[in-house]
């Protein structure tokens, strides 16, 4: 084989990054079950849409709960698939975070699935969501600067990077952030993920020295 014949080249990131595509999708078909009862602002029309649709509204709260618990495990799983290196110890540091941050997030959701005038009348402690979200902020600012460290290309880094401020800004002045803002980023990087390819040079082709 010579240099300019096609090596074919390994993914090494690329069952992580299917894990994390698979549990974003899996997050958002579980919101998008009465996807309209997130964006009515009367309590009580909130109630009754949730009354309507008490059975899929449980079961996409269980989707929900999937994904945020699955989409770590991917970003897991992409840390652990780094080289040594500061590109390895910033992922480990985001995958730190979201799997610090799910269970608030999945507390909530099954609470939402058991208390359906709770969730519509915005009750309870808002701690939980708000650490959940900040968990989230953080490990999108490092899981971008990892990877705009690596050797992947800088798009998927500069999104995550670049949207982390954003999102700090709008979850101090707002206290709440839509989460479906966080795992379309997550998303994205995933995609990218499967796709990134490295290419060996075959031994025979290596420069004399």
């Amino acid at each position: 084989m010579t240099g300019e014949q096609a090596v074919r080249g390994s993914r090494p990131y690329r069952k992580a990054g299917a894990v994390i595509v698979a549990a974003s999708t899996c997050w958002g078909l579980g919101i998008s079950f009465v996807g309209m009862v997130h964006a009515t602002k009367d309590p009580e029309a909130r109630l009754a849409m949730l009354q309507r649709s008490r059975g899929p509204w449980i079961i996409g709260q269980f989707l929900a709960a999937a994904g945020t618990m699955a989409v770590p495990i991917g970003f897991v799983r992409f840390a652990q698939a780094i080289r040594s290196g500061p590109s390895k110890t910033l992922a480990s540091g985001a995958a730190a975070a979201l799997v610090a941050g799910a269970p608030l997030f999945v507390v909530a959701l099954a609470d939402r699935a058991a208390n359906l005038e709770k969730f519509a009348y915005r009750r309870g402690p808002s701690w939980p969501f708000l650490s959940y979200s900040g968990l989230h902020v953080g490990a999108l600012g490092a899981l971008g600067a990892g990877l705009l460290l690596s050797p992947l290309k800088p798009w998927s880094g500069m999104t995550a990077a670049a949207s982390a401020p954003v999102f700090a800004a709008i979850l101090a002045g707002a206290k709440d952030i839509p989460p479906f803002v966080f795992y379309l980023v997550e998303g994205a990087v995933g995609a990218q993920l499967m796709r990134y390819e490295e290419f060996a040079v075959p031994a025979g082709d290596e420069p004399d020295t």
